[in-house]
């Protein structure tokens, strides 16, 4: 973990209109996220955790405030910007794997990395993962656990500078869980990948740098975690 600044977040407010009803997602919302860093990001469900995610990742655009990458203003970017921001910058892993259930493995890693300017190979991302032998073996023939590696593998190989996980491991038994999570820090730790993960799984803050609490849409406390656990001593 270093001392440099990768995102910073300035007064971010969302709301979304559902008719007549205005919702509140983010209510003014600072935060720095640091390179190399592994971020854990918990509270209730509709407290903003994936708004502010889908926010930094170039997804979705705050209402008010600003989000800053090494110092670029990326509220201000256009959408070609943005699009290239999401390419090459930033990788995502969701509770839901989001693979082609008709492509490989292998193919589904390829997917990005045919598009990426200095892309692994599939093949190595698969291995990083564990799954040097599943290359060929379709979404339909792999455990829940090991889809969402092949997800993870897909978004390391264009070696992002931050990975955003929202809930990686809310679809998986513990012992599954803990395993991708073993991965995730294995990519923390070997590349330096800023990774930032949304859970309501209090057990697996005790793998993180630091927690963020959220509640009604603002930050309500940051710890930092001066004794980090493995994800291996890890169970829920």
């Amino acid at each position: 973990m270093s001392d440099a600044e990768v995102f910073r977040a300035s007064a971010l407010t969302r709301v979304y209109r559902m008719g007549e009803v205005e919702v509140h997602a983010l209510r003014g919302v600072d935060l720095v996220l640091y390179g190399g860093e592994l971020v854990v990001l918990l509270g209730p469900s509709g407290s903003g955790k994936s708004t502010l995610l889908n926010i930094l990742g170039g997804l979705d655009r705050p209402s008010a405030g600003t989000v800053t990458v090494h110092g670029h203003d990326l509220t201000a970017a256009g959408e070609g910007e943005l699009t290239a921001f999401r390419r090459h910058f930033v990788g995502f892993v969701f509770q839901f794997y989001n693979l082609i259930p008709s492509l490989t493995a292998r193919e589904n890693v390829a997917i990005v990395t045919e598009i990426a300017r200095d892309p692994m190979a599939p093949e190595a991302a698969l291995e990083l993962v564990g799954l040097g032998g599943r290359l060929d073996h379709f979404p339909s023939q792999l455990s829940g656990g090991e889809q969402q590696r092949v997800a993870i593998a897909r978004a390391i190989a264009k070696r992002p500078q931050v990975l955003l996980c929202d809930e990686p491991t809310g679809a998986l038994d513990s012992k599954t869980g803990i395993t991708v999570l073993e991965v995730l820090e294995r990519v923390n730790e070997e590349f330096g990948t800023t990774i930032a993960i949304i859970t309501h799984n209090a057990d697996i803050a005790s793998m993180a740098h630091r927690v963020i609490h959220f509640k009604d849409g603002l930050i309500d406390a940051v710890e930092c975690n001066t004794q980090r656990r493995r994800a291996r001593e890890l169970s829920w």
